[in-house]
């Protein structure tokens, strides 16, 4: 029998393991809790001192709290709120109710199709200029992949939504703090954690001051983003401009009520934070899986030879690229960029003909459906084939790494194609490889990361020259 190689995993404790030690480990990693069972289960709960957690674990329950009753599911968990905003304020990924439903339509129009064609052309020349800077860097030394992709991602989302020639500086200063934000955030304090308001107090000083520093440095920069902003006369779509004027600028869609500068600064900062972080992520867990399946690389580099043979992607190439498509999806079910999604209920209902109680936190957990035993074969081993055009299609409820039902993610397509896109410019003409493939390992705090980064070595291939 041959040896089956997987990929990093989170630990599995036994079941046996209590909850309130579970607790403590989520702390620091938040997919420590989950048992080797709790992998083919289809909905459990569990009470942790005063209050009720419901973990819904099937597509049935899934589309039950994000969809069917929505309404009573639709506001985040006061470990998530809590956690994000210091940093976001009242921002679209923790508002709810009224407000929510009137910022995403606002913001609705950044992701238009009509502004795809100039978005793309963003990601193409910022991936250029990434490949200029590793063409020196090829025969320097090695690069933390994580650290590469999340400044490449960044300079897409700045420049593309922003319509802003976001500086390095900033690029460097936004990763920097957004990774110590994560850090220093409680995300699973104790008074929310166990329905114990009094427990408010329980914080660490220190962890704290350096929590205020982070947010501060991230605020100054998204402010300078927005001072910029407020000089550009071209009628390109340009989102920060619409938040202060309500015009669509190239849309034509007239114009909305401006929002307040706080507002604006807040919505700005959930589009960059999200529409780079998760990418990066992604793409940084996909150069670790093509380092550790290198078989899988060739048949990547193959296509890209075979479609585009060495010349640039453009937009209709995007949809030929079956493989490469199927390898970034593939990467998204094994490390899900935000794999924990939590809700708190408003109200006394029932999921799966059980009781849950107002003020309930509803748990769907995108890492556990995503390696879920009844619902993939062999979840845990890393199979690109799972997504090609004429496999069977996963359930979407099942499948959810930009999350679904009415809070599905803004950016969907956007994040998608410009994972492809910097993946297949990327992977013709390098093959990073893992110095270390046994040093990287998982962290999850808000979004799902490598811990350590992703030290890689580049080494520059030939391409062949036979494009279809």
């Amino acid at each position: 029998m041959n040896d089956v190689k997987f990929p990093v995993m989170a630990p599995r404790p036994e079941k046996s393991s209590s909850m309130f030690k579970r607790l403590l480990w989520a702390r620091k990693n938040l997919l420590s809790v989950w048992s080797e069972q709790e992998y083919e289960l289809k909905f459990f709960q569990f009470k942790i001192l005063n209050k009720q957690y419901v973990v819904c674990n099937s597509p049935e329950t899934v589309k039950t709290v994000f969809l069917e009753e929505h309404d009573n599911y639709d506001k985040k968990s006061p470990q998530m709120r809590h956690a994000l905003e210091p940093l976001l304020g009242d921002g679209l990924f923790v508002s709810d109710g009224k407000l929510w439903k009137e910022r995403r339509n606002y913001c609705a129009p950044a992701f238009n199709n009509k502004l795809m064609s100039g978005y793309f052309d963003v990601m193409v020349d910022s991936s250029n200029e990434l490949i200029q800077e590793w063409e020196q860097k090829a025969t320097l030394g090695q690069v933390d992949i994580l650290n590469e992709m999340a400044r490449l991602t960044a300079k897409i989302i700045g420049r593309s939504i922003f319509g802003d020639e976001t500086q390095d500086s900033e690029v460097r200063t936004i990763v920097r703090e957004f990774s110590k934000y994560q850090k220093n955030v409680d995300q699973i304090n104790l008074a929310d954690s166990l329905g114990i308001p009094a427990l408010s107090f329980m914080k660490n000083p220190y962890r704290q001051y350096k929590l205020k520093l982070s947010t501060h440095r991230i605020h100054n920069v998204i402010d300078t983003i927005i001072e910029r902003a407020k000089t550009v006369k071209e009628e390109k779509f340009n989102l920060v401009s619409m938040f202060l004027t309500g015009s669509t600028g190239q849309l034509g869609k007239g114009h909305a009520c401006p929002l307040s500068l706080e507002a604006a600064r807040n919505e700005s900062i959930v589009m960059f934070m999200a529409g780079h972080e998760t990418t990066a992520n992604s793409l940084s867990w996909t150069w670790y899986l093509l380092s550790e399946y290198p078989e899988v690389m060739k048949k990547l580099q193959t296509e890209l030879d075979e479609v585009l043979g060495g010349r640039e992607p453009t937009l209709d190439d995007i949809d030929k690229l079956h493989y490469t498509r199927a390898v970034f999806e593939e990467s998204m079910r094994l490390y899900p960029p935000v794999p924990l999604l939590s809700r708190e209920a408003r109200e006394d209902a029932e999921i799966n003909g059980k009781k849950i109680t107002k003020g309930a936190n509803i748990l769907v957990v995108p890492w556990l459906l995503h390696r879920h035993k009844k619902y993939w074969d062999n979840p845990d081993e890393f199979r690109p084939e799972r997504f090609l055009p004429d496999a069977p299609q996963p359930d979407k409820f099942v499948y959810i790494p930009f999350s679904v039902g009415y809070r599905v993610c803004l950016g969907k397509r956007f994040g998608l194609i410009e994972g492809i896109t910097c993946l297949a410019m990327l992977a013709q003409k390098f093959t990073p490889k893992l110095t270390q493939p046994e040093k990287v390992e998982i962290e999850c705090r808000l979004t799902l990361r490598p811990k350590k980064g992703v030290p890689m070595m580049l080494h520059k291939r030939e391409v062949s020259l036979h494009a279809s």
